[in-house]
Parts: structure tokens; C-alpha cells; sequence
């Protein structure tokens, strides 16, 4: 099976420097993100392998996954838009 990959950097490209830079100076954001890359992997080796699981679990990782993604995100822009104004 042909399964996509979700790594940080792949899914937000233009945010590189930002998820660097937090994962650097803010711990929630190094433990979020370490949570999302442990489910991602998860999931990930579940797909890849054909493992068996039932649908409901691997739709619940999937959805926790997406939930932590965009809980990043924000940090993500909320970083963004501190440095744009401090840049001013």
C-alpha cells in the first residue's frame, strides 16, 4: 500500500524556520510535536505494513493526528505573527 507521509516540515514547507525555531525554544510545542510524530508513525507503519486494526481505531489516530496538526499550526501562526510585528 502506497501510504503518504506526514512529517511537519512536509505538510507546512513554507514554515520550516518557524517549526525549527519553536521546537527549539518552546517545550508544549517539542511535546506536541513529538506527539503528533509518534502517531504519525504510528499510523503510518499501521498503513504501510497492512497491519489489521479495527477502522474506528485507526479513524480515531487519524483525527487525533489532525487535531494535534492544527493545534501546531496555530502555534505556527501565532509565532509568525509575533516575529512580524517585532519586525516592524
Amino acid at each position: 500500500m502506497q501510504v503518504d507521509h506526514h512529517d511537519l516540515h512536509q505538510e507546512f514547507p513554507d514554515m520550516a524556520d518557524a517549526i525549527d525555531a519553536l521546537k527549539a525554544s518552546n517545550a508544549y510545542f517539542a511535546r506536541l510535536i513529538g506527539s503528533y510524530n509518534r502517531l504519525t508513525g504510528k499510523v503510518e507503519d499501521l498503513e504501510e505494513h497492512d497491519m489489521p486494526v479495527a477502522d474506528f481505531t485507526l479513524e480515531d489516530m487519524k483525527k487525533q493526528r489532525v487535531k494535534l496538526k492544527d493545534e501546531l499550526y496555530h502555534l505556527l501562526l501565532a509565532f509568525r505573527a509575533g516575529q512580524a510585528s517585532v519586525a516592524k
